[in-house]
């Protein structure tokens, strides 16, 4: 009896010291670390697991060593057995907190509330990624230890050794689909073909990247659904990233429209709209007519915006007002079907209506910027110079003429 009694006064004594050692190295690494992020994420997350490693360790070497007197007794084995399998588990545990601690302190450095995160994104995408198979990794490394505690389990190592290749070519077999996506996974997580918050056009969905793991990514829709799909998808067919490289976007508003419609005021119109919104993020503006057939013209409103949602709001805006714009100024270009009764021979006065004030025609080189998508900028000339050809040169960019003042109306 009093050979016990020794046992669980040394086990309860080595506990106390385990816990008031941690105590002083956790009040020493907060007072340390008040200038130091990564101490400072040691002492909120590795505080709790650094105390149940430390003790339940303190606790099996008290035990080990005041049970000298039952040496060979099983419940001594069984009771070392199960403290050892506590350690196992909890120096897991510290190992996976260091780990993650690690890990945050790394996406602390990648700030992704700003403009140009692209780079911060692909750094999280990764961190997420390698934290969810460090978990996985350390918790199978964990219960492999821990079976091999057990010599029943030892014993039958060789046999499973020997079996393993046929073990695997079976589970490889059965599993195909389920690996497929984790490595799918681990390849868009470094390829940065897509990233976390990345605006994605996927199955004719428009939506952002918001969660993205080793077997599936979810994609919030721009309606607030959620569009799950296997991380094999995005490797397998062919989908729209939006902000691959940036978030600036260009976006257009298509119009159909008879062909009496004055181009060029449709485009100053055009001009005006944007240059009065926020959303207009100043780089293109361009208004041209893309197609001429069926006795109407297709016009296109080329702009650009800083990001998805904020085009999206501008190409609505711009849709809006030019059909407006139409409707009250221009009601005599709106589409309508022509039917011709009369002489077929064009000899009919009012088939030969000559216009009431002449029009000036612009010269070749008079092409307004707004009415061209490659060139009259510099964004333009960057585009141009993008889609060249192997085999072909790109246009000699000449210098802007400065524009003169227009002189105050009267």
């Amino acid at each position: 009896m009093h050979s016990y009694l020794v046992t669980v006064v040394a086990a309860l004594a080595a506990a106390a010291i385990a816990l008031a050692v941690v105590e002083v190295v956790h009040r020493l690494t907060r007072r340390w670390g008040r200038r130091s992020l990564l101490l400072t994420e040691l002492t909120q997350h590795a505080h709790r697991p650094f105390q149940v490693a430390a003790t339940v360790l303190a606790v099996q070497l008290a035990v080990r060593f005041s049970t000298g007197y039952a040496i060979g007794t099983g419940w001594r084995q069984a009771l070392l057995h199960l403290l050892v399998l506590a350690v196992i588990a909890a120096v897991a545990w510290l190992v996976a907190c260091l780990l993650v601690v690690v890990e945050d302190t790394a996406l602390a450095r990648f700030r992704v509330d700003v403009p140009d995160n692209r780079h911060a994104r692909r750094v999280r995408t990764q961190v997420v990624m390698l934290r969810r198979v460090t978990v996985v990794v350390i918790v199978t490394l964990t219960v492999g230890v821990m079976l091999m505690t057990f010599p029943a389990v030892r014993g039958i190592g060789a046999g499973v050794l020997t079996s393993a290749g046929v073990v695997g070519v079976v589970a490889a077999l059965a599993a195909q689909s389920l690996l497929g996506n984790v490595f799918a996974g681990l390849q868009l997580a470094f390829s940065d073909a897509v990233r976390l918050d990345d605006v994605v056009v996927v199955e004719g969905e428009w939506g952002r990247i918001e969660e993205l793991t080793l077997s599936y990514v979810v994609v919030q829709i721009w309606d607030d659904r959620r569009l799950i799909l296997p991380t094999s998808y995005f490797t397998s067919k062919p989908f729209q990233n939006w902000t691959r490289t940036e978030a600036k976007v260009l976006g257009t508003a298509e119009f159909d429209v008879d062909w009496s419609i004055p181009v060029q005021a449709m485009r100053e119109e055009l001009r005006r709209l944007v240059e009065s919104t926020e959303l207009w993020d100043g780089r293109v503006c361009v208004l041209q007519v893309t197609d001429a057939t069926g006795g109407t013209i297709k016009v296109r409103a080329l702009v650009s915006a800083s990001n998805a949602g904020a085009l999206w709001d501008l190409r609505c805006r711009v849709r809006e007002h030019l059909v407006a714009w139409v409707r009250d100024h221009r009601p005599t270009a709106m589409p309508r079907l022509r039917t011709e009764v009369g002489d077929g021979g064009s000899d009919l006065p009012w088939q030969w209506i000559q216009p009431r004030h002449s029009t000036r025609r612009r010269a070749e080189t008079e092409v307004p910027d707004d009415a061209r998508l490659f060139g009259g900028s510099d964004d333009g000339h960057a585009r141009n110079e993008a889609f060249v050809g192997p085999d072909e040169t790109p246009e000699p960019r000449e210098p802007a003429e400065p524009r003169e003042p227009a002189e105050p109306r009267r």
